[in-house]
């Protein structure tokens, strides 16, 4: 199966480090990229964050509670806008039946090792490459202003430890000694010493240089616009720029793949969750260590001289209008954390946002489709895109030369939830005719 002709569907991270993988195989790859090289975007715009600490599924017990208290908060972190859609209705129902612990005992122990896996990629690369997208590797400090908060997150540091990761934590005078040059109003925190982050644009650019130079077409402004078929497989796909043949195609256009899986009949739940970044060029002091700031759920991430601040989940349709008043709340909540970063620090800041393709379960798809011999998808990661990446990219391209994945995928089937669709149908059906008897 070396050497066939694969068509990349996005060229957002996913899809470069698919498109990277897959030609180290051998295959001849084609990006399919509706934006330009360079534009805002979650690729582009998020905290650049390697997190092994992140193995809790954005479904999990106290997600539903905390969704419907925000409902009506337009400053809460987590934020659904209200609106009507059936989508959105699915994909709750859906999200509030994962939300559970034992979804959680199931997941975690997957994202640990697609996080760890991920992590040993970016090591790689960065021995390979000469560092270009600036790994740091210092762990990650989870910033907590209350006991409650902090409480929280002993309880997460004792899962971590569970499942053989490291995690310290640290009382408010521990938290300076990490520190020092920082100001902070804080009552202790916890620090995950596999964490790591990078500079994402740089690490599209050395995926966009070193994709290319192992043969790699990547074609921007190039919109999909429909399926080619020829009996269950995928023949080509019509662009913007002509007809594109492929014996392979991945699916990796993040929250734009829904639609495109719907046009094969194909059910891909995915609601965007938009975060917006601010980015200071001089900032007023500057960490030495990526944070989230647990209460706000705001990530601060150094980029070289730079710091950029991530923040909010806002489950909206497709909507990349900047929202003022949740940029106002995450500056307000940097400066309740340090108190030496007022608002005016952020006058000149760069604002992006971006929209994570959010699944239902807070899991990605990855692998493929049953319908189509030839279909993988590769999306979903939400807020871990650039975590995942790697690892989503190699696990893709063994799947399409013919090796078994180096992880057990099965709860990252693209088709999950079409079958458990089909599956009611059949109970419904069945129940129907008992009745009928």
């Amino acid at each position: 199966m070396i050497g066939r002709r694969v068509v990349v569907i996005g060229g957002g991270v996913i899809g470069l480090c698919v498109a990277y993988s897959c030609a180290t195989k051998g295959h001849h790859v084609v990006v399919l990229e509706r934006g330009e090289p360079e534009r805002d975007g979650c690729s582009f715009a998020n905290a650049g964050m390697i997190v092994p600490s992140h193995f809790v599924p954005l479904a999990s017990p106290g997600a539903v509670s905390l969704a419907l208290r925000s409902l009506w908060k337009r400053t809460s972190p987590l934020y659904v806008k209200p609106r009507a859609s059936a989508d959105l209705l699915a994909w709750g129902a859906r999200f509030m039946r994962a939300a559970n612990r034992t979804h959680v005992e199931r997941a975690a122990p997957l994202l640990r090792d697609l996080h760890l896996a991920s992590r040993a990629c970016f090591e790689e690369w960065a021995a390979r490459f000469d560092n270009a997208f600036d790994l740091v590797e210092r762990g990650l400090l989870v910033l907590c202003r209350t006991d409650r908060a902090l409480a929280e997150e002993v309880h997460v540091a004792e899962l971590a430890r569970r499942l053989g990761m490291p995690a310290t934590v640290l009382d408010a005078a521990a938290v300076v000694g990490l520190e020092p040059g920082m100001r902070m109003s804080v009552s202790g925190g916890v620090h995950f010493p596999l964490d790591a982050h990078v500079s994402p644009s740089a690490l599209m650019n050395t995926l966009r240089r070193e994709s290319q130079a192992l043969g790699a077409t990547l074609r921007h402004g190039t919109d999909v616009r429909a399926w080619r078929m020829k009996g269950n497989r995928i023949a080509a796909i019509d662009t913007s720029d002509g007809s594109v043949e492929g014996d392979e195609f991945v699916l990796c256009a993040g929250m734009w793949s829904s639609e495109l899986a719907r046009k094969l009949g194909l059910s891909l739940p995915l609601q965007a969750g938009k975060g917006y970044s601010l980015t200071l060029d001089d900032p007023p002091s500057q960490p030495r260590i990526c944070a989230i700031l647990s209460e706000a759920r705001v990530a601060v991430t150094p980029m070289g001289r730079t710091l950029r601040f991530g923040g909010t989940m806002e489950i909206t349709g497709i909507d990349e209008r900047i929202d003022a008043l949740r940029i106002r709340s995450i500056v307000d909540s940097v400066a309740s954390y340090y108190p030496a970063m007022t608002p005016s620090h952020f006058a000149n800041a760069t604002i992006r946002s971006g929209l994570r393709p959010c699944s239902p379960d807070g899991l990605p798809y990855i692998g493929r489709f049953r319908r189509f011999e030839n279909l993988s998808a590769a999306t979903g990661h939400a807020m871990m895109g650039v975590s995942l990446a790697p690892i989503t990219g190699g696990l893709i391209a063994q799947l399409l030369s013919g090796e078994a994945p180096s992880l057990d995928i099965a709860l990252l089937d693209p088709d999950r939830f079409t079958r458990r669709a089909a599956s009611s149908d059949r109970l419904s059906t069945s129940s129907d005719k008992g009745r009928e008897r």
